[in-house]
Parts: structure tokens; C-alpha cells; sequence
């Protein structure tokens, strides 16, 4: 009987848990559809606007422009090269400069931030150098370290270093100090407590700040390359624009935004293992 009794209380447990994951993934598919859905209206509206004359293609383009620019690309190459080759420059550009200003600036801020009074030092001189259009050292940077990588490393270096330097930074000084005080109180030392209580407390910061700067290290391997280089997307998007081939330039935007789009997947994936503690975010189903 006692078997019976507890069966019976287990089913509806188990419906619940059954319905909870159908509604998860007819949500997760009603998502996919919307977002599918919007980008072909959005693609469509634009093909027909430029068709009835009501947007100039010769600022905007069309989608099936653009579509023949890439295929051009893809099958034919860039006037620099190949479309992989220039693709492949301003990666190894972005990530050599997200990795060292991500490693850059949570080394900083965790230091600074562990630290009160370096942290009162030397937070006028951050703020200042952070004021300052990150851009513009673009030019500084080409004539310090010429046209090859090293200007457009350093450039994506400066734009990732503050965004990811102000998350350490607060995400240190979020820490629950109770946890600190009893590390302390079990004799860990400062060492230990920075690397077992802070940093894990300052990782969900940190991690946050990863998706924003990737973006900001795209930006500045593709600014600099504009400002001026040998290959990469952005020498293909100069290259467009001083031809006035609004299709070219847009091209270059869809490649970058399937660079960036995976580099987002993967930043997500990574934070969903890292931080695998942390709870299901809250969702609540107005419709």
C-alpha cells in the first residue's frame, strides 16, 4: 500500500515536469519562428522598397545585391585576395586583442579592486585615460606600429581592456563581505581568499563584460584596418566605399555580423559551464 500511495504522489509530479519541458520548447521554437520571420519581412520590405523606388539603392543597396557581392567574393575573391584570407586577418587581429585586453583588464581590476588604496590612486588616471576616444589612438598606433597587426592588436586591446577592467573591478568590490570575513576567520590567507571567494564571486561580471567587448575588439581590428591596412574586412569596407559600391560595404557588415553572432554562441556556451551553479533566470509568460 505504502508503494502504491507513493506512486500515485509521483505522477502528477511527473506530468508537471513533462508539461514545464513542452512549454519550454514550444516557446524556444515559437523564438526561432519570430526571429525568422522578422528577418524575412525585414529582408523583403527592403527588396521591394528599392524595387518601387521608394529607398535610393545607390546609399542603401538591396538584398540581392548584397547576396551577388558575396557570391562574388566567395567564388571569385576580394580585389586584396580571398574573402577567407581577409576574413582570417581580422580575426587573428580581434582575437589576439580580446584575449590579452580581457587577461589585461581582469588581472587589473581584480588587483586594483583587492587593493583600496592603489584603487584610490590610480582611479582618477583610469577615468581619464577612459574618457578619451579610444578610436581616435587608432592613428597614433598605425604611426607608432605602422600597417600590420600590431596597430590594429593594440587598438582592439585599448577598446576591450576598460570595458572589461570596470566589471572585474565592481564585481570585486560586490563580493559578500561576510564570506570574505569567514575565510579570514578559517585562516585563509589574502591569496587564497582572492582566488577562492573574490575571483569565483567577480567571474559572473566578467563573464557578462566578455560578450560586450568581443564586439569592441571587432570594432577596433575593423577601425583600424580602415584607418589603414594591407588586407581585412575592414580594408574591404574602404575599398567599397571609396568606389561607392554601397553593396560592397553592407556585404562586409553581414560577414562581420556572422563573426560576431558566433563568437556570441560560443561566449554563452562557455558562461552556461562556468557558472553552472548559478539558478535558471526567471521568465514570466504574459501571452
Amino acid at each position: 500500500m505504502n508503494t502504491t500511495t507513493a506512486t500515485t504522489a509521483n505522477t502528477p509530479a511527473s506530468e508537471e515536469e513533462l508539461a514545464a519541458i513542452a512549454k519550454a520548447v514550444n516557446r524556444q521554437r515559437l523564438v526561432i519562428f519570430l526571429r525568422v520571420a522578422l528577418a524575412i519581412f525585414t529582408l523583403t520590405s527592403w527588396e521591394l522598397a528599392v524595387r518601387y523606388e521608394l529607398i535610393d539603392p545607390f546609399f542603401f543597396s538591396q538584398p540581392s545585391a548584397i547576396y551577388e557581392q558575396l557570391y562574388v567574393w566567395l567564388t571569385e575573391g576580394t580585389a586584396q585576395g580571398p574573402l577567407w584570407r581577409e576574413l582570417l586577418v581580422t580575426m587573428e587581429e580581434t582575437v589576439l586583442g580580446f584575449l590579452i585586453g580581457s587577461l589585461l583588464g581582469i588581472f587589473c581590476g581584480i588587483a586594483l579592486g583587492r587593493n583600496k588604496l592603489a584603487g584610490d590612486v590610480f582611479s582618477i588616471y583610469i577615468k581619464v585615460a577612459n574618457a578619451i576616444p579610444r578610436v581616435v589612438l587608432g592613428s597614433i598606433f598605425i604611426i607608432m606600429f605602422g600597417l600590420g597587426m600590431g596597430s590594429k592588436v593594440a587598438l582592439a586591446v585599448v577598446m576591450v581592456f576598460f570595458v572589461v577592467f570596470g566589471n572585474a573591478f565592481q564585481g570585486v568590490r560586490e563580493a559578500d563581505r561576510n564570506l570574505i570575513a569567514n575565510a579570514y576567520i578559517l585562516g585563509a590567507s589574502k591569496r587564497q581568499v582572492t582566488f577562492t571567494v573574490v575571483f569565483p564571486s567577480a567571474l559572473s561580471w566578467i563573464l557578462a563584460s566578455l560578450h560586450v567587448s568581443f564586439g569592441f575588439a571587432l570594432v577596433g581590428a575593423v577601425v583600424g584596418e580602415f584607418l589603414g591596412a594591407r588586407h581585412g574586412i575592414g580594408l574591404l569596407i574602404s575599398t567599397a566605399q571609396g568606389s561607392f559600391n554601397a553593396a560592397g560595404v553592407f556585404a562586409s557588415m553581414v560577414v562581420l555580423a556572422v563573426v560576431a553572432l558566433a563568437a556570441e554562441y560560443s561566449l554563452t556556451a562557455l558562461e552556461d559551464k562556468l557558472l553552472k551553479w548559478r539558478p535558471a533566470q526567471f521568465v514570466e509568460h504574459g501571452m
